[in-house]
């Protein structure tokens, strides 16, 4: 992984790296080892307050553009959608384990209500 641009956001307390990651002969990095990545090149940071955002990977080309948003606290980190963090969140627990088997509970029990109906 590369810097292309670090700068300091002191008004988020987040620190923000553009990064270029080349990577012949190999699959496009996981997201998992992108914040490994990221953590390292940051002195002191922590990996459950780094983000890796607007990644892209250009067919056919072996090189990975990105954004890596590390933060200084978990209450400044908590400007991150939603979205995001559960993202994260999965790989971050050990697993693909995230919240996923309850909201597929939670889709089926209307099926089963709109069947009592008839």
């Amino acid at each position: 992984m590369q810097v292309i641009e670090r700068k300091d956001n002191p008004l988020l307390d987040r620190v923000e790296i553009r990064f270029v990651w080349d990577h012949p002969n190999s699959p496009t990095p996981k997201l998992e080892e992108m914040v490994s990545a990221a953590t390292k090149m940051e002195p002191g940071a922590k990996s459950e307050l780094v983000f890796v955002k607007d990644v892209s990977t250009r067919f056919g080309m072996p090189r990975t553009i990105g954004l890596a948003l590390i933060y200084g606290s978990e209450e400044a980190a908590s400007i991150e959608p939603n979205y995001i963090a559960k993202r994260h969140n999965k790989f971050r627990q050990g697993g693909q384990d995230g919240a996923e088997p309850e909201e597929a509970a939670v889709e089926d029990s209307p099926a089963e209500d709109e069947g009592g109906d008839e």
